[in-house]
């Protein structure tokens, strides 16, 4: 199949546009996600050596709690001292260290032809260490995400390749990156389809995934084995789908959902109070790092990345007021530090604010056994926070090896995710990327021009005919022309790479004109769209027994 699909003939056209440059590519994002892997484990070291160092004065990599200090009142400064550290960083170093990662890969994505600069592969982990070794109640993902897709573009950089191309690598680190820290490479491969990719095809999907799989295979040696937060196997049985099980599962999701709403907006709000102070961006982290530092005094496991609270929540070790104070502190600094402009990420926080609120939901919803409901709702408050509801079942039965709980997930997020979608414009990953003055779309579609074909919206009237015959015998040895058994995309890509606005088209012999298309003939594929999407008709009629005022609003007839 040709490379190019302006160039495609009929003949060539298939299910796909993937080519075997696929081939390659694959084998480059196989070395990137060993690569990732090892760039995981580093991140997490470093994590865990600013850990001990901030909060204990020792050099250490061992994985250590910051809530297990003893340090007193002093732990309010640790979290300034390090805020401070990262403000001096991005001012100096680079301003795309700020923030939680997933936006900053997003815009270089759409933006800036999936090209990182080398600097901010080392800053961006070295600042995300400091910032969660010193407290931060921030996830490690983020960063690693940013990190993993660093690599993979610093990689795509050494070779010539297109843009899409070093976007596949860019991805595939970043899925990589993910995989290698949580053992979810299914997950991570979800989250690049979902979030990062901006398309549903061959030549990303299967690079993507290799490199997932490759960095998962590396991750026993490097960081162990084993669900990351194991549940009871009791829990993780399959529950029976009852009535009262459903409902409760829609409860739970549709609070998860109002959940992630808040916090959404809680996060851009701080954001927009912190641009109104007449002081320098750079100061912001640090008054983050006074309210995290606060935060640490009243609650303790509110700080870091909390990985060991979120095993105590799935083993239902907290309950009552401590599970109330958990999540309201840690929602708290998390908006706050997070709209400071820090640097750190947001999938652990989610994990432990949804958590935290199953706990609570635990005493009013059916009993499920201990660490049902934190886990359910921490799957739903993740799929509506970040829109990406595959990832987010997916990533809660990967973690935890709770393969049973598919059928309370696959109802409680896709309904947080309606709740976020219905009530928020953005996510709060593209907020950020909308506020820079860009809007994206996450919705994937067939293209219209994809489905009609040329030979349904040509010209064939005589003399539209014999002017583009002309113009064919006028235009030399190979002219632009389209065929009239082609989709409308490629003939719109030949006439981009053209520059033509109308082209011949051929039917059968090629010296003999069917007809013209132009680009208004290319409308009616859109206008045919817009008709499916928006005219509305009733194909049956209900039966007269049913009264038309116990029907929906939208779904009544019009009145005689």
């Amino acid at each position: 199949m040709s490379s190019d699909p302006s160039t495609a003939t009929p003949e060539e056209l298939g299910d796909f546009t993937t080519t075997t440059r696929v081939v390659p590519l694959t084998l480059l994002a196989a070395a990137i996600g060993v690569l990732a892997a090892f760039v995981a484990r580093a991140l997490l070291a470093a994590i865990a050596f600013f850990t001990n160092l901030f909060f204990f004065q020792r050099f250490s990599i061992q994985s250590v709690s910051p809530s297990e200090h003893h340090l007193g009142y002093a732990v309010v400064l640790v979290p300034i001292v390090g805020a401070l550290i990262i403000g001096f960083m991005a001012r100096y170093g680079s301003e795309k260290i700020r923030g939680h990662g997933i936006p900053e890969a997003i815009e270089a994505i759409l933006l800036r032809g999936s090209r990182v600069q080398a600097r901010v592969a080392l800053l961006k982990p070295l600042s995300s260490a400091i910032s969660i070794g010193s407290g931060g109640p921030f996830g490690a993902e983020g960063p690693i995400i940013m990190t993993g897709g660093a690599f993979g573009s610093l990689v795509a950089q050494f070779f010539e390749l297109s843009s899409a191309e070093r976007k596949t690598l860019l991805v595939a680190g970043a899925a990589a990156g993910m995989s290698a820290t949580f053992d979810s490479p299914l997950a991570a491969s979800f989250l690049a389809v979902e979030l990062l990719l901006f398309e549903w095809k061959p030549r990303s999907m299967i690079p993507v995934s290799v490199a997932s799989v490759v960095a998962a295979s590396v991750r026993p040696y490097l960081l162990g084995t084993g669900p990351l937060f194991p549940i009871a196997p009791s829990v993780a049985a399959t529950p029976h789908p009852t009535w009262a099980l459903v409902f409760a599962c829609a409860v739970c999701g549709i609070a998860a959902g109002a959940m992630s709403g808040l916090l959404t907006k809680g996060v851009y709000l701080f954001e927009d109070l912190f641009l109104k102070l007449p002081i320098h961006w750079m100061w912001w982290p640090a008054l983050g790092g006074l309210a995290i530092g606060i935060g640490g005094l009243f609650e303790p496991r509110a700080l870091g990345v909390g990985y060991e609270t979120i095993e105590s929540l799935l083993r239902g070790e907290l309950i009552g007021r401590a599970l109330l104070l958990l999540m309201v502190v840690k929602s708290a600094i998390w908006m706050i530090s997070l709209g400071s402009g820090t640097s750190g990420g947001v999938l652990a926080p989610l994990l432990i604010m949804g958590a935290s609120l199953g706990g609570l939901e635990a005493h009013v919803l059916p009993n499920m056994g201990p660490g049902f409901w934190p886990l359910v709702s921490m799957a739903a408050i993740l799929g509506g926070t970040m829109r990406s509801p595959f990832t987010g079942i997916v990533f809660a039965l990967e973690v935890t090896h709770a393969w049973g709980l598919v059928v309370p997930l696959l109802l409680a997020v896709p309904m947080a995710h309606a709740f976020t979608v219905l009530a928020l414009k953005r996510s709060i990953l593209t907020e950020k990327v909308s506020r820079r003055g860009f809007h994206l779309s996450r919705e994937y579609e067939t293209d219209p021009l994809e489905i009609l074909f040329v030979r349904e919206v040509m010209s064939i009237e005589p003399e539209v005919v014999a002017r583009a015959a002309a113009a064919f015998d006028q235009a030399g040895e190979r002219p632009a022309v389209a065929y009239a058994n082609e989709p409308l995309r490629v003939a719109v890509y030949r006439m981009a790479e053209t520059g033509r606005t109308r082209l011949p088209v051929i039917n059968g012999d090629p010296r003999a004109i069917a007809g013209e298309i132009t680009l208004e003939d290319m409308l009616k594929a859109r206008v045919r769209h817009l008709e499916e999407e928006q005219r509305r008709e009733r194909i049956r009629h209900l039966p007269a027994v049913i009264p038309q005022r116990f029907l929906p609003r939208p779904l009544r007839g019009k009145s005689s």
